[in-house]
């Protein structure tokens, strides 16, 4: 095959499906966990300023950097293992350390977040969580552990993977600002398997907030809809009886179609972002293969109580957005057809006058084409009576008898000249 050109992207879209392996994780072990993002257009961010926050991290511990452009890095930081990936909106950072502390869930892992590094990275956490990874030996010691460690009413615990491992949480943010996660994995569970259940738990938090961003955004946009809606139904059912201005009222309309341009303007992105989170969401809650543990309830319940509801909203926050600029679509296009209407009934009343003036105007062109003959007629039998006034005696008629035998013909010619006239212009 080595005749054929390769394409110029075929390894690169080859090796992008095998860029973000899976971490390798044995029990017992523990790993902090940080999503940022700017607090300001994300997606559009400088990604060389991600690169230079993560180097920056790397030069505090004298580790090696990755290569320039990277979206993912995976290295050793003195003890720990650092994992970083570049998403679209943001950046996550894991460091893991083999063994678990006496204390569950302290937070010092996450000492090796510098302070002055937190300081200048310039964006705003996301998420971060704490995952505490232990061996299991049978079931015991489980439910005083869970019970010990999370929020009753909001715990939700159940065996993935076959029964491998048993997974723990209550997505609440404890006092260090940290959500915590438990997994408890059985003695003959690989450490590939252990690192997928670490990392699906972390990709589930995270896209979780960020799909909670999007119903921030309904919360922000129910005000102003609230009120554009109002004012649009208002003017939609005017537009049923007589609209005093139609000027004024399509004014309206397009400013309330403007103003619902804005608003889909600045949550398109975050709608459409919020459905492919959600959907992440349940994939990754799907994969884990939940069965009940001890009665508790699965992540995926979980989810369906407190979390599904929160994504329902933003897509009927959407439907809505859509349905209202549609409602003022139409409403203006009624609204245009009866303009259309009155200024078609308006030229053609303007056209009936302007008939009628012309109408008039040819009558009265006609009557003044007749006094113009009798005028003509009279100054040219005056003067033909004056040259022919030598010969009337000639002819033994009287000065009288010869006008009255010019008039006529006098009359006739003039009439044939101004016919002929008419006729060249027309």
């Amino acid at each position: 095959m080595s005749s054929i050109k390769d394409h110029p992207l075929r390894y690169a879209m080859a090796n992008e499906l095998h860029a973000r392996p899976f971490p390798t994780l044995s029990a017992p072990c523990h790993a902090a966990y940080l999503a940022i993002k700017p607090a300001q257009d994300a997606a559009g961010r400088d990604r060389a300023a991600d690169m230079a926050q993560l180097t920056a991290l790397l030069d505090h511990y004298a580790a090696p950097h990755p290569e320039e452009g990277a979206t993912h890095y995976f290295g050793q930081i003195g003890r720990h293992t650092l994992k970083w990936e570049s998403h679209t909106e943001f950046v996550t950072y894991t460091i893991f350390q083999d063994g678990v502390r006496d204390v569950p869930f302290d937070g010092t892992t996450f000492a090796m977040f510098p302070e002055s590094w937190l300081e200048g990275t310039n964006c705003t956490r996301v998420t971060s969580a704490l995952i505490r990874v232990e061996q299991l030996i049978g079931d015991k010691g489980i439910a005083e552990k869970v019970a010990d460690w999370f929020v009753p009413e909001s715990v939700a615990v159940s065996r993935v993977l076959d029964d491998d491992a048993v997974i723990a949480g209550d997505f609440r943010i404890d006092s260090a600002g940290h959500i915590r996660f438990a997994v408890f994995a059985r003695p003959a569970t690989g450490e590939r398997r252990v690192g997928r259940i670490v990392q699906r738990l972390c990709e589930i938090e995270t896209y979780k907030a960020m799909s909670m961003l999007g119903f921030s955004r309904c919360r922000e946009l129910g005000a102003d809809m609230g009120a554009i809606d109002v004012r649009l139904s208002a003017l939609t059912e005017a537009l049923s009886g007589p609209v005093e201005s139609t000027e004024d009222t399509l004014g309206a309309l397009l400013q309330i179609s403007g103003e619902l341009e804005a608003l889909s303007a600045r949550s398109t992105f975050r709608f459409g972002a919020t459905r492919a989170y959600e959907t992440i969401v349940n994939q990754r809650i799907e994969v884990l293969r939940e069965e009940r543990f001890l009665g508790r309830q699965t992540f995926g319940e979980f989810m369906m109580r407190r979390f599904d509801p929160a994504m329902r909203t933003v897509a009927s926050t959407r439907a809505r957005l859509e349905a209202m600029g549609n409602r003022a679509i139409r409403a203006s296009d009624l609204l245009r057809t009866r303009v259309d209407v009155e200024r078609s009934a308006e030229n053609k009343a303007l056209l009936q006058s302007m008939d009628r003036r012309a109408d008039m105007q040819l009558r009265l062109q006609e009557t003044v084409e007749g006094l113009s003959i009798v005028a003509i007629s009279y100054y040219a039998v005056n003067l033909a009576g004056n040259i022919a006034a030598p010969f009337a005696y000639d002819l033994g008629v009287g000065e009288k008898t010869l006008k009255a035998i010019l008039t006529p013909l006098v009359i006739l010619g003039v009439w044939l000249m101004v016919r002929r006239i008419r006729k060249a212009l027309h």
